[in-house]
């Protein structure tokens, strides 16, 4: 919706080396970065191949918190998407508190957008605008991995 009214729009992925979602945004002209970009679980077999230790993955969820910070002034974009940032802060890759001086240090003329199950209360209440989706029934309850264009 921003794209179509001109927005300059930035989406930075943690948890995602690659999927459908990034390359439609890219052909629609969306800035795409991704960090941390390998998967934070070990415990499905067909992502042991993407899985790295802990401490990989804080290191890289650091630097993009660094990122991002530069991007507030180097890129000036009008909405800023951090897709599964929450997840970072839930599972420790990333501190709450640097979240939330992402979102009171934003340019007043930004849109930040944050994405990911498990916001903290704190950083609720530094939003502007809170919402849940709610998972009532999956496939994963029965056994069924993760499918190609749905789930990734």
């Amino acid at each position: 919706r921003a794209l179509s009214y001109g927005w300059k729009v930035v989406w930075i992925g943690f948890h995602k080396k690659t999927s459908g979602e990034i390359r439609i945004l890219e052909k629609l002209g969306v800035q795409v970065s991704c960090f941390a970009k390998y998967h934070p679980s070990c415990k499905n077999s067909k992502l042991r191949a993407t899985c790295v230790s802990k401490s990989k993955l804080k290191a890289d969820c650091t630097k993009g918190i660094k990122a991002i910070r530069k991007l507030f002034i180097k890129n000036n974009p009008d909405m800023l998407i951090l897709d599964e940032i929450n997840i970072c802060v839930r599972d420790e890759y990333i501190k709450e508190s640097d979240v939330i001086d992402l979102i009171k240090s934003k340019p007043e003329n930004l849109e930040l957008v944050l994405t990911g199950r498990s916001a903290t209360q704190k950083i609720k209440k530094s939003a502007d605008l809170v919402s849940v989706i709610k998972e009532e029934k999956h496939p994963y309850k029965k056994g069924f991995q993760a499918r190609k264009a749905i789930e990734y």
